[in-house]
C-alpha cells in the first residue's frame, strides 16, 4: 500500500480491511483445526502472547535480551503483529479504530499543546 497514494483515513481503513481478510483466512484455519474460529478472548490472549514477544524483541534492541536472527525484521513484523490483534479486536468489539484513533489523536495533541503555549 503507497502512503502517499491516499489520505491517512483512507490508509487506515484499507489496512483495517486487509487485517480482516487476513483474520477470515485464519478463521478458515481454526474451523478446520478445532471446529470452531477462536472467541474474542482467545484473540485477546494472542494479542497479549504477542506483546509478549514485542517486549521481549525491545529488550534485544537496548541489549538487556539475546536474539537469535534478524531483530530489525523480526522488531517490524511483531509490531505488525500487535498493530494487526489491534484492528482485528475492535472490528470484533464494534469500535471504528479509524475514527476513534484520530479522535484521540487529536484531543491528546489539543491537551498537550495548551499548558505549552506561553
Amino acid at each position: 500500500m503507497d502512503m502517499n497514494a491516499c489520505d491517512k483515513e483512507t490508509c487506515f481503513s484499507d489496512a483495517v480491511a486487509q487485517a480482516m481478510k487476513i483474520r477470515k483466512l485464519y478463521n478458515e484455519l481454526e474451523k478446520q483445526n478445532h471446529g470452531e474460529p477462536w472467541t474474542n478472548q482467545e484473540d485477546m490472549l494472542g494479542f497479549v502472547h504477542d506483546v509478549g514477544e514485542l517486549g521481549r524483541l525491545v529488550m534485544a534492541a537496548e541489549g538487556r535480551w539475546v536474539h537469535q536472527g534478524d531483530l530489525g525484521k523480526d522488531l517490524g513484523n511483531k509490531m505488525a503483529d500487535c498493530l494487526w490483534w489491534l484492528f482485528v479486536l475492535s472490528d470484533r468489539l464494534g469500535v471504528d479504530i479509524s475514527a476513534v484513533f484520530s479522535s484521540r489523536m487529536n484531543e491528546l495533541e489539543n491537551s498537550l499543546s495548551e499548558p505549552l503555549k506561553t
